[in-house]
């Protein structure tokens, strides 16, 4: 890793939103920061696994630009045949497909951004560290519907009877962002993995331990800071469907998401007013959510204090030195 600076990564899922996660770590990548360990859900885990791989390829992250102008948002809506029938169509595939849209373009999309940088399974984004909380420089989550449980992909997978350096990184974010009834789940060992953010849309907290950290983490969430107004607009029967999902899932994190350590340590990209499933969102608005992204990071680094982060979230224990 070639950044001066340190910095565990963990970013939120939010669908389109998530260009504004690429303008953040942008920023970041430009003020000098590396990420030795990068988790996510959702949309988050699909920025957090081309950050990984770029890293683990030995390319500048300025690279993730590129990658991420690649992603035509339109082809997310992939019906499956079931749902191409008129009227009845979209009932049909949530009984027998339990999702509108098959998910394929997604991991057919990683698999070859991933693999074109050397990443195909976790096996690839081995540190060379034995502890399970350092094996491995990504981190991604999904709900088990079965188990009723958060999966961190590759901690858990053991649980599964699956060998976590075999497992498929693309397959992993395709289940993180297996939003429920909008994509198909995706069936590991007899489970059923969707979205993580089902149960936690942004898992700031993942790498924490009781030991004192090495470096602090940061966290980039896809929302105004707390006590902002909301801005996005309710519209209609599938829009206010889609508004009370997105509500249980950012929900999920109210214990921790508003509380002081937290907040010290994370990045606020206003993107309230696109919706996290406007695949149809235009240049001017992707334009307008990565420009958010750089500008919340630069002004989250302009008040970056190491020292007052570590007193907030540890009490005043701490390394000696931020590297």
């Amino acid at each position: 890793m070639n950044a001066t600076v340190r910095a565990d990564l963990v970013c939120e899922g939010g669908g389109v939103r998530g260009i504004g996660l690429v303008g953040a770590v942008h920023a970041l990548a430009a003020a000098g920061y590396g990420f030795p360990r990068v988790a996510g859900s959702s949309a988050g885990a699909v920025v957090a696994s081309m950050v990984a791989a770029l890293q683990a390829a030995g390319e500048p992250l300025s690279r993730l630009d590129e990658l991420a102008q690649s992603i035509d948002y339109s082809k997310f809506a992939d019906p499956t045949l079931l749902a191409r029938i008129p009227i009845v169509g979209p009932a049909l595939s949530l009984v027998a497909r339990d999702g509108l849209y098959k998910g394929d373009y997604l991991e057919n999309l990683l698999t070859g951004l991933l693999g074109d940088l050397g990443v195909r399974t976790f096996g690839d984004l081995r540190t060379g560290e034995q502890a399970q909380q350092y094996a491995w420089s990504l981190v991604v989550t999904a709900s088990d519907l079965s188990r009723r449980r958060l999966v961190r992909i590759p901690w858990d997978l053991a649980n599964y009877g699956v060998d976590p350096d075999e497992f498929s990184v693309p397959r992993a974010v395709r289940a993180s962002s297996a939003v429920p009834f909008v994509f198909e789940p995706v069936r590991i060992s007899g489970a059923t993995w969707v979205d993580g953010g089902l149960l936690s849309n942004f898992p700031v907290q993942l790498f924490d331990s009781s030991d004192a950290p090495r470096w602090p983490t940061f966290g980039i969430r896809l929302s105004a800071p707390p006590g902002m107004p909301p801005t996005h607009q309710i519209r209609g029967p599938l829009s206010l469907a889609f508004g009370a999902l997105e509500t249980l899932i950012s929900d999920q994190d109210a214990a921790y998401v508003d509380d002081p350590c937290t907040v010290r340590r994370t990045i606020f990209v206003p993107a309230e007013s696109v919706g996290s499933l406007d695949f149809d969102i235009s240049a001017e608005e992707r334009d307008a959510l990565y420009n958010r992204g750089v500008h919340a990071a630069q002004d989250f680094l302009a008040s970056w204090d190491y020292a007052e982060y570590l007193r907030v979230c540890r009490g005043g224990s701490a390394p000696a030195t931020e590297v």
